[in-house]
């Protein structure tokens, strides 16, 4: 792929993702596609699964959206480095919707194949985005 390929390719990922089209964003990725998350406890992998994760965030965090900072681009291996932003309106994690923000820092290690994504890596402060949301809790220091 041309960088201009790519670079497109995460266009239109970013903007599936923050229009919460699963189906587009689902596009971005191969059929056998591995993401490892901590939302996941671990990897999802293929497309279905990708879908399932994805609409599991979207339904918690219904105004989620992602803003792009930096995308590194080395052949076939791209970085996203960004933010997601949103509020517990659907609940997360089993527990009730707290009606709280949050906003993290977020890296994305991605392996591009045949035009599609084949494997990313979500990098996050899962614990920080649970104490954020409210659904556990910190002792101030």
């Amino acid at each position: 792929m041309t960088r201009d390929e790519i670079t497109a390719l995460f266009e239109r990922r970013h903007e599936a993702y923050n229009r919460h089209d699963i189906a587009a964003l689902a596009d971005c990725y191969a059929d056998d596609s591995v993401i490892e998350s901590p939302l996941a406890g671990g990897a999802a992998t293929g497309r279905d699964a990708i879908a399932k994760l994805s609409r599991t965030f979207f339904d918690a965090f219904p105004d989620v959206t992602l803003q792009t900072d930096d995308l590194l681009i080395d052949g076939d291996r791209v970085v996203v480095i960004g933010r997601l932003a949103g509020t517990d309106r659907g609940g997360f994690m089993g527990m009730a919707p707290t009606g709280r923000s949050f906003n993290i820092a977020i890296v994305l290690r991605c392996v591009l194949a045949e035009g599609l994504i084949t494997r990313e890596r979500r990098i996050y402060d899962f614990n920080g985005l649970l104490v954020q949301v409210g659904t556990i809790k910190v002792k101030p220091v």
